[in-house]
């Protein structure tokens, strides 16, 4: 090997090339790690936040904001950001010369979750409070996306007869439930709920309008009919 010409001299060019390499990595990293050079001067909003309150946004900043253009961790920054209630995730990126640009997307809450917590519009449960008039929704703990997504579903059936959901429930046995805001609780069961629910929509204005205020439980679970107070009608 040592009597091949071509071979040391492409070896030799290769640990030359490394070794540029290396001395431009090292001058390079020595001057992004200098204390006064790409100084960060400024974070901004990409955004005005409507719930996440902005006081805990400076202050998350302030705590996890250190070095300079190059060397902050975002990804700190970031995590630390997401802690904060109403903030569902976060992006950052550097601006050159001297700033980072942060971008919150905050929960938008569709539901309350079993008295403690709240639903978004993806069915996550999220921990925040809110004076907003919500429906409850009941379920088990990995049940969210489902009763969310089935929310939506029965909500735009019952758009027609201008009745709002008040409570969605899904039983440990798979069977829903739901209250109305006049206080009439609807019996779906576990199987064709749509098509029950939709059953319901036709009868109302003629079987249960007049009786709205006074009827508090309809079961439709039944084949060719339905139950009002134990007594079935078809």
């Amino acid at each position: 090997m040592w009597d091949n010409a071509a071979l040391l001299r492409n070896i030799a060019n290769a640990l030359l090339a490394f070794s540029v390499l290396a001395a431009l990595y090292g001058t390079g990293y020595y001057m992004v790690h200098l204390p006064g050079l790409f100084p960060l001067h400024s974070v901004r909003l990409s955004a005005v936040p409507q719930r996440v309150i902005a006081e805990n946004v400076l202050q998350a900043v302030r705590s996890e904001v250190k070095g300079n253009l190059f060397t902050v961790d975002i990804e700190r920054l970031r995590q630390s950001l997401e802690q904060l209630s109403w903030v569902r995730s976060v992006s950052i990126r550097r601006e050159f010369p001297d700033r980072l640009v942060v971008a919150l997307e905050e929960h938008q809450a569709l539901g309350r979750w079993n008295g403690v917590a709240l639903v978004n519009t993806h069915g996550e449960v999220f921990d925040a409070v809110s004076e907003e008039q919500l429906p409850e929704f009941v379920g088990q703990e990995d049940d969210s996306f489902e009763v969310a997504q089935r929310y939506g579903e029965f909500r735009q059936q019952l758009t027609a007869l201008n009745l709002q959901v008040a409570q969605l429930a899904l039983s440990p046995r798979h069977a829903w439930q739901l209250r109305l805001s006049s206080g009439m609780v609807l019996e779906l069961g576990r199987e064709e709920m749509q098509q029950r629910l939709a059953r319901f929509v036709v009868v109302y204005p003629y079987s249960l309008a007049e009786q709205a205020g006074s009827v508090r439980y309809v079961d439709m679970r039944y084949r060719n009919g339905f139950a009002v107070g134990g007594m079935v009608k078809s």
